[in-house]
C-alpha cells in the first residue's frame, strides 16, 4: 500500500479563523505549529511527531461522543497533567473518567473547542 499516514483533517466551522486561533493558542495544533520544536514552522503545515494513530469508525449509535457530531478528534500528547493545568488555567472545561485510563492504553481527558467539537487528549503509556 502507498498510504503513509494522515495528510490532513478538514471539517466545517462557523468561524474558521477563530477556531484556528483557538487550536494554535491552547493546543499548539494547526498551520505554523511544530510539535518537535526543531526548525522553522511552515505557515501552511503543522509539523507533527510520528507515532501511533487510531483510525476507527464507530457505530452510528455510539455514546462515546455526542450523537450530533460525526467525528471526535483524538490528539496524542506528552505530559497530559501539565497540559490539563494549562487548559484549566485558561478556563477550558476538562472531563476525566477513571475508567478511560488503563496501563495498556494510557491516560485520557476530554475537552471541547468553542464550537462544541469533542477533543480527546491521549497520553500513550510510557
Amino acid at each position: 500500500m502507498g498510504v503513509l499516514g494522515m495528510g490532513g483533517l478538514f471539517f466545517r466551522a462557523k468561524d474558521p479563523d477563530a477556531l484556528n486561533s483557538w487550536y494554535r493558542e491552547h493546543l499548539g495544533v494547526g498551520a505554523g505549529c511544530n510539535a518537535d520544536g526543531e526548525g522553522e514552522p511552515d505557515e501552511w503545515f503543522w509539523q507533527v511527531q510520528g507515532g501511533p494513530m487510531v483510525f476507527a469508525p464507530f457505530k452510528a449509535d455510539t455514546d462515546y461522543f455526542a450523537a450530533d457530531k460525526a467525528f471526535m478528534i483524538n490528539l496524542r500528547v506528552r505530559d497530559l497533567e501539565g497540559l490539563l493545568e494549562q487548559l484549566n488555567a485558561a478556563g477550558i472545561a476538562i472531563i476525566t473518567k477513571d475508567e478511560w485510563d488503563t496501563p495498556e492504553t494510557g491516560k485520557f481527558a476530554r475537552i471541547h473547542d468553542p464550537e462544541g467539537n469533542a477533543i480527546e487528549l491521549w497520553e500513550p503509556p510510557a
